[in-house]
């Protein structure tokens, strides 16, 4: 198939290709940060190139809040929610069309689909998620990867791990990436650190659900051996109770402040005195990339994915030695010449990543396959 310029609208007798919208109606985490962030940038991409030779449809369940968009078309559909949406009525609508999803699932009996894998935690870390959506997740993504003619995967280690975990044929994958810029739409609301009593000391910032593959505990316990020289350690974020299991350490060595705005994280990332990433496992890590373009130097554990993405950009450490956290926390408080050393190579490390990369990756990959 031969992609030309078109009008806004698309013309009759173009390929229509249509994006799983059911993110949008999701709480903002992670996958859904990449998904809203994609397909933002994709839109601009297609408003300044005509459409790219394709009619652009998003489809949504009813009573989601849609952004505005320059050139994709929004479609409400059906009156199911969740799976079942997904599974029933968006496979319905789709049929014989390319569908495109920004998370990990879509309809299972559909071929012509490109999911995206940002990790294999439900193989990897089993414990962190609860039997069911343990099973019915590893049973949907591996379905899906083995029949589609593209799976998107968030980096080069994620991508081995869908077809390690998931069974995506190499030759199928293509891999994107991820950004920060929207950071840059946010003015830092510092009401956050008067509500929290956070303008008065320095303190470590940590960011993410607090499931055991993110790794809490080795924070409370590296404070435990800091004893009464410990900085405050801030940690940001809930986890979803429907899908996670309880973190386990709750010690009252941790501030939790639960969920911010992104207002709220970007003036907590500009006052921190240094940023801790402690996973055991991620896929790719959005919140490193974050602290590093506010100037705020990170702390990161050693798993493969962080240091794909950092780089030589963070302090790192193994996520199983509380001594090591303990070691590399001490060091950062008391050394204002590393600390200006590892935030002067966050500022670089982030200009390798963006949003808009991320969207032309995915682009180039669905030209793949409607070009077949």
């Amino acid at each position: 198939m031969k992609w030309l310029d078109v009008n806004p609208r698309g013309e009759p007798g173009l390929p229509e290709v249509l994006i799983n919208g059911r993110f949008l109606g999701q709480r903002v985490t992670g996958v859904q940060r990449y998904g809203r962030e994609t397909l933002h940038c994709l839109d601009e991409l297609l408003a300044s190139s005509g459409g790219a030779g394709a009619r652009w449809t998003v489809l949504v369940p009813r009573g989601t809040q849609v952004p505005a968009f320059r050139h994709l078309v929004v479609e409400t559909v059906g009156r199911l929610q969740g799976h079942l949406w997904e599974q029933l009525e968006l496979l319905w609508r789709a049929r014989s069309r390319l569908l495109i999803s920004f998370g990990f699932t879509g309809p299972m009996l559909k071929r012509w689909q490109i999911i995206t894998v940002h990790d294999a935690a439900v193989v990897r870390m089993p414990q962190a998620f609860t039997p069911g959506f343990r099973s019915w997740y590893r049973w949907l993504v591996s379905t899906i990867a083995a029949r589609a003619p593209r799976t998107m995967a968030v980096s080069q280690f994620s991508a081995r791990e869908a077809a390690e975990c998931f069974g995506a044929p190499m030759d199928r994958l293509r891999v994107t990436t991820e950004g920060w810029q929207h950071l840059e739409r946010s003015t830092a609301d510092e009401s956050v650190l008067d509500r929290h009593g956070l303008r008065a000391a320095p303190f470590a910032l940590a960011v993410s659900s607090p499931t055991p593959s993110k790794n809490f505990a080795a924070i409370a316990s590296a404070v435990a051996l800091l004893g009464p020289d410990a900085p405050r350690c801030v940690v940001v974020g809930a986890a979803d109770g429907a899908v996670f299991r309880a973190a386990g350490d709750a010690s009252d060595a941790l501030c939790r402040v639960g969920y911010v705005s992104d207002a709220e994280l970007k003036a907590l990332y500009q006052h921190a005195t240094c940023f801790v990433f402690p996973s055991l496992y991620e896929g790719f890590g959005i919140p490193p990339l974050e602290a590093m373009a506010c100037g705020c130097p990170v702390i990161a554990s050693t798993a493969p994915a962080i240091r794909e993405v950092c780089g030589d950009a963070a302090l790192y450490f193994d996520p199983a030695s509380p001594l090591e956290l303990a070691d590399r926390l001490r060091a950062m408080f008391d050394e204002p010449a590393l600390r200006a050393d590892m935030r002067r190579a966050g500022l670089d490390r982030v200009r390798s990543y963006s949003w808009e990369r991320a969207a032309s990756l995915s682009l180039s990959a669905i030209r793949e396959v409607i070009a077949r």
